[in-house]
């Protein structure tokens, strides 16, 4: 079956109904999910909105957290461009009837999280912010975007020029491809790669997979960020937000004795990989970590979410304390992608966490996430707007020769390899026992008549080759890309980029070349 429109969009996060909302009002739109549209980090996300919107904030102060928090390992205008823009999609967001909690007098409520230097992130229901905002988004979806879940996106396709033209997809009731002028990927990070995640249990990878398969640029895959308080009851059972810490929540020891005192100026609200490194220390010696949530009166009004989850384990909150452990929870790198989705492969763009802007670092600053697929949806929505031209030629390029199918390990087993070698802490050793066993860069596997376990495994496997290979090769630590037998930053790797593309891999002195730059020139300066 073929559908030819004009624009469509993978994945159904905040980043992509936000791009589907503008871009309605002049084209075609078509959602695709591989699950339910609640199937999403976005629907997950507890924290909240990172914006510089309060009289004592500034967006200065913002990019400035921003830039630390991830070492300085950033695209700065880039940067620039996100807290700007994203203060004035946020500010024109609480114009609006979204139910953005407030304070008894009306003004919106403003919380406190780790490396943020003020009160900036506005949350919707306390913990349930995405929920609420992923409603909220599609409550005023018009009503022509036409919506396709549980459709398995396996393969882009590039026509005789080498622009992506077209997207073939799985069902249950047979394959599907849809032409289009414009293919927007929007699928979301790589957290269930690893054993234990705050991700959804399908957020694999798959849309730098597809990218780099069909050419596409990827980079910083190293670093991948582990939230440091994941609920854990023989088992990691779900996300508990920094947002608890903010609120006066401490991590402690067994015996009830401060963990973070003297590792960190900011203490419990340090950066996710100072605080994620300092747990994973303590689990790895055998002893159970906890947060201690006695100084915040009304608990379980504040954060109804966690509230749940801790019931549904087990969980007396009224003993005062939350067992955790660390846990994959955001990916920085991605595919190479400017302020407005733009990719290295005509027509592809990139929006939300599986695109790499240098917004992030080495370590994503907290709740930038949600911030990052407003204020950018709306730029590449905006921009196609204003461009935007439709594809005339649907004559498809010669097809390569394909390999077969790599060896794979069982998706548990990969799962427990990527956390012991490729996780927290990262060794030469480990990560070269972990690269034997996953497939070749070059590899350009034939997925003919292949059933959708089998693909969705393979892009597992090929998404964990570009992270291993990346932090093999970054011979330092950096931010969440920690190296046991380097634990320092290496000045001769300050602002290099490790970039994947066409079956190789190069280390660069920017995050685009040069002739890149020029295309992107009006959305990066």
């Amino acid at each position: 079956m073929n559908i030819q429109t004009d624009i469509i969009i993978l994945g159904g996060g905040i980043a992509a109904l936000q791009a589907a909302r503008k871009l309605s009002t002049r084209f075609e739109v078509h959602i695709i999910t591989k699950s339910d549209i609640t199937m999403s980090s976005s629907y997950k996300a507890q924290g909240g909105i990172a914006a510089a919107v309060a009289d004592h904030d500034s967006t200065m102060l913002h990019v400035q957290d921003t830039l630390v928090a991830g070492e300085f390992h950033h695209h700065e205008d880039n940067v620039k461009v996100l807290v700007e823009q994203g203060a004035t999609v946020v500010k024109t967001l609480l114009q609006s009837e979204f139910p953005a909690d407030r304070t008894s007098d009306g003004n919106i409520s403003l919380g406190l999280e780790g490396a943020h230097s003020r009160f900036r992130i506005i949350h919707a229901g306390g913990d349930a912010t995405g929920k609420n905002m992923i409603y909220y988004y599609l409550n005023s979806l018009p009503k022509k975007i036409h919506l396709h879940t549980h459709e398995f996106a396996y393969e882009l396709i590039l026509n005789s020029a080498q622009e992506c033209c077209g997207v073939r997809v799985k069902t249950a009731r047979g394959e599907k491809t849809y032409f289009a002028s414009y293919i927007i990927l929007a699928t979301g990070g790589a957290g269930a790669l690893y054993e234990c995640t705050s991700n959804c249990a399908n957020s694999y990878g798959d849309g730098i997979a597809l990218a780099y398969l069909a050419g596409a640029a990827v980079t910083d895959m190293e670093f991948v960020q582990f939230h440091p308080s994941l609920l854990y009851v023989n088992g990691a059972r779900g996300l508990v937000s920094e947002a608890v810490r903010g609120a006066g929540g401490r991590f402690v020891d067994e015996h009830g004795q401060a963990i973070m005192d003297g590792k960190h100026p900011l203490g419990d609200l340090a950066p996710r990989h100072v605080t994620a490194y300092e747990m994973y220390k303590m689990r790895a010696q055998e002893k159970p970590v906890y947060i201690d949530i006695t100084n915040i009166e009304h608990f379980e009004q504040k954060f109804p979410t966690i509230t749940k989850l801790c019931h549904d384990n087990g969980v007396n909150l009224a003993h005062g304390k939350i067992p955790i452990a660390p846990g994959s929870h955001f990916l920085m790198g991605g595919v190479i992608a400017n302020t407005v989705g733009e990719t290295t492969i005509p027509r592809l763009l990139a929006v939300g966490e599986v695109a790499c802007t240098g917004v992030h670092g080495a370590n994503r600053l907290a709740s930038n996430s949600l911030l990052e697929g407003m204020a950018f949806g709306e730029l590449m929505a905006e921009n196609l707007l204003k461009y935007g031209t439709a594809q005339s030629n649907f004559v498809l390029g010669q097809p390569q020769p394909k390999d077969s199918l790599p060896s794979l390990m069982r998706k548990e087993d990969l799962q427990r390899e990527m956390l012991a070698n490729a996780g927290i802490v990262r060794s030469q050793k480990g990560l070269e026992t972990l690269l034997a066993k996953l497939p070749a860069l070059h590899v350009q596997p034939n997925v003919t008549n292949k059933p959708r376990e089998e693909i969705e495994l393979l892009f597992m496997h090929i998404t964990a080759a570009l992270i291993t290979n990346a932090a093999l090769t970054r011979t330092e630590s950096r931010g969440a890309h920690i190296r046991v037998e380097m634990e320092r930053k290496d000045q001769r790797w300050e602002k290099q980029w490790i970039v994947f593309q066409q079956g190789t891999m190069n280390v660069r002195n920017r995050l685009y070349e040069h002739n890149q730059a020029k295309t992107y020139a009006p959305a990066i300066f």
